[in-house]
């Protein structure tokens, strides 16, 4: 029996349960059909079995989404302490909140980088799944982040607000600001497209956060425009205005990483995923069907139903090539435990009635 499939003569199907329509030992048209188009995507686009074959990509997309994390904390933190200098020179809050938010943004690169090298790590008898989890600890780590850069940049305009003051080198602000908009915007591209090709929610969600700090950079420029006419307060309310940008960040990130964290996956996934066993030759029928995130990779659990009458090897080999699908239509799918179900008969009674019928 080969890893990820397995075959259970007792287990029924729960939904999509396909009726046999002949008899055992003579295939259709279009299952000789799906079976041809079946080897050909496979010549097409071959796929191994072998664990190190599935491991190498995961090791692959961790180091892509580490390179990522060191060359935005580089942009970032140039970015943080170009702004910096100014606000030194000019006293701005407005352009104060957004060097913390941008610093802050840049910090987060070191629970991610942590948690892409746990990732790495092999399974254990303790943690038999990996330690592909501690991305989702990185993303709760992100979100107390922005938490607090929100609250500071709060206190340093309520505070400017009570003791309101001129700014200087107006212009110079002004530069500061499309620096930090310019900084923010490479960086949250950057990150939004690695960390979307290698299924990391936490790379997106902090990229989703740099782009947002990107307009909140922009935001300075009328800090400093309200000053040039003589507007005091202008600084201190675009500070509070930032304020409220960088929260609207921290609930579209909480929401992100609570749905990673509770194992919500795309419906398109599962969706693709029952089209594609459905085609697999020998597969009547898709049951329970379950997707889970570990870290940037996805696992699934799934169980077909065959042909009643199929010998063990047989079945056992229907659920080989359903998982062999599902490893080939599904993006950053890197295992998959396929149960297979016989098709109920009435000789067979359903053990899940049986056991309601009994009380247990």
């Amino acid at each position: 029996m080969g890893a990820g499939a397995r075959w259970c003569p007792l287990s029924v199907p729960s939904r999509k349960a396909v009726p046999v329509t002949e008899p055992h030992g003579h295939s259709h048209p279009s299952q000789r059909f799906a079976r041809w188009r079946h080897k050909l995507g496979h010549v097409v686009k071959p796929h191994s079995h072998e664990a190190a074959d599935k491991v190498d990509p995961a090791l692959e997309s961790s180091a892509r989404g580490m390179r990522a994390l060191w060359i935005s904390l580089a942009v970032l933190g140039l970015t943080a302490a170009a702004q910096a200098v100014v606000v030194l020179l000019t006293g701005s809050v407005a352009l104060l909140g957004d060097t913390v938010h941008n610093a802050a943004d840049a910090l987060t690169a070191i629970p991610l980088g942590i948690a892409f090298v746990l990732g790495r790590r092999a399974a254990t008898r303790r943690f038999t799944y990996g330690y592909g989890r501690a991305e989702e600890l990185a993303g709760i780590v992100i979100l107390l982040t922005i938490a607090a850069s929100a609250a500071f940049a709060a206190w340093a305009a309520v505070d400017r607000l009570l003791n309101p003051r001129t700014l200087d080198h107006l212009w110079v602000v002004a530069a500061a600001a499309v620096l930090g908009f310019i900084g923010n915007e490479w960086v949250a591209r950057y990150r939004i497209r690695v960390g979307r090709e290698i299924g990391s929610a936490a790379l997106v969600a902090d990229g989703l956060h740099a782009r947002t700090d990107g307009f909140t950079s922009l935001a300075v420029l009328l800090s400093a425009g309200g000053a040039a006419l003589g507007w005091r307060l202008a600084d201190p309310i675009v500070g509070l205005l930032i304020t409220a940008a960088i929260l609207l960040v921290l609930r579209d990130a909480a929401r992100e990483v609570f749905r990673r964290v509770m194992d919500a996956v795309d419906p398109t996934l599962v969706d693709t995923a029952e089209e594609t066993l459905l085609t697999v030759p020998g597969v009547r029928g898709v049951g329970e069907l379950r997707l889970r995130w570990i870290g940037h990779r996805l696992r699934a659990e799934v169980a077909v139903v065959v042909d009643g009458e199929l010998p063990v090897r047989e079945a056992h080999e229907v659920a080989v090539a359903a998982e062999h699908a599902l490893l080939h239509a599904i993006p950053n799918l890197t295992a998959a435990l396929v149960h297979a179900d016989p098709t109920p008969t009435p000789e067979t009674p359903d053990p899940h009635k049986a056991l309601a019928h009994h009380g247990m």
